[in-house]
């Protein structure tokens, strides 16, 4: 007798096995409804989200908000690109050089298991070492400097140019934005 249930598996598993992630580029505000479409077309998503506080004139409310605005993920086999395509609220699949981006797959899986035991995320520029950028909060607020990364932590080479002296203070990531930006959102614009 055969184990229907071992070889429906072996057949998830076989068919898996192509499949990757793949960011979808979405319009404005609409992650959320593309990500209901997906699910009733049985193709896998990923929506990370995370909780803030809205203030209106009236009201306070925590609202879910895309973790990357204007993002899904989508675990697919490169020829099923077109019914992602086809979902309305999708813009594109994020390409590089006209080849479909890939996503590593530990990158995905760790964001989801850390979501899911409930640490706190929030969307962060980006900011690439090498980048100048500015302290925008602590005790060194205002100062200018290059991020560097020394054993996995961010450092801020300030440099005194009369002296002719640098000094790397040890900093946190989200207390730092680019330099010559007024704010966070100019700050994503600057880096995309």
């Amino acid at each position: 007798m055969v184990n229907t249930g071992t070889n429906r598996l072996d057949e998830e598993r076989a068919g898996s096995e192509g499949r990757q992630w793949f960011a979808l580029y979405t319009n404005a505000r609409h992650e959320k409804s593309v990500a209901r479409q997906l699910d009733d077309r049985c193709i896998e998503k990923f929506l990370p989200l995370y909780r803030s506080l809205r203030r209106w004139k009236d009201r306070r409310k925590l609202v879910d908000l895309a973790l990357f605005p204007s993002y899904v993920f989508v675990r697919i086999e490169a020829r099923d690109k077109l019914r992602v395509l086809q979902v309305p609220g999708v813009v594109s699949l994020v390409t590089f050089n006209g080849q479909l981006a890939a996503l590593p797959e530990q990158a995905i899986h760790a964001l989801r298991s850390s979501l899911d035991h409930g640490v706190y995320a929030e969307p962060c520029p980006y900011l690439r070492v090498g980048r100048r950028v500015r302290v925008a909060a602590g005790p060194l607020a205002g100062a200018e400097g290059i991020l560097i990364k020394k054993k996995d932590k961010c450092r801020v080479v300030i440099s005194l140019d009369v002296l002719r002296r640098s000094v790397a203070v040890e900093v946190d990531g989200t207390d730092l934005e680019a330099a010559g930006s007024a704010g966070s959102t100019r700050v994503e614009a600057a880096t995309a």
